[in-house]
């Protein structure tokens, strides 16, 4: 699978997951699936637990599932945020990432996006230093 992003893309992305990441004890991943068969939220949530995001201590990760070929994507959070977030949480996200991702700006979409689910996240997940680690690679993963 060649990357939908160039190398310094990539690393731009990544260093916006670690400093997010600093804001909230909530685990960010985002994922490039080259080519997403069915329904995107259905491939984000098998994707999720192929991840093993839904296996963090509190139940607080969230993926950035991107299928740039069908120009679709889906935000994802496992249970502990879903519990305690209102049901429109991740509109203001999406929407934010939609706008730049019309415009072809992609890295900027998923940077914007990633930051502010920090900010958002750190409300109900904050970020404790000597207590906290990281549980999930902050890596971008691609699928076929």
């Amino acid at each position: 699978m060649i990357p939908f992003f160039s190398k310094e893309e990539g690393e731009q992305i990544i260093t916006n997951i670690r400093v997010a990441e600093q804001n909230t004890s909530g685990e960010i991943r985002v994922h490039i699936e080259a080519k997403c068969k069915g329904d995107v939220l259905v491939a984000a949530k098998e994707t999720f637990k192929k991840l093993k995001m839904h296996q963090t201590a509190q139940r607080n990760g969230v993926l950035f599932f991107i299928a740039p070929e069908r120009k679709e994507f889906a935000i994802l959070g496992d249970d502990g945020i879903n519990k305690v977030v209102p049901s429109n949480f991740w509109q203001d996200i999406r929407d934010l990432m939609q706008v730049n991702f019309k415009t072809g700006e992609f890295v900027r979409g998923i940077s914007e996006g990633v930051a502010l689910v920090g900010e958002k996240l750190k409300v109900h997940f904050p970020y404790y230093h000597e207590e906290d680690i990281n549980e999930l690679p902050d890596d971008i993963s691609y699928g076929n």
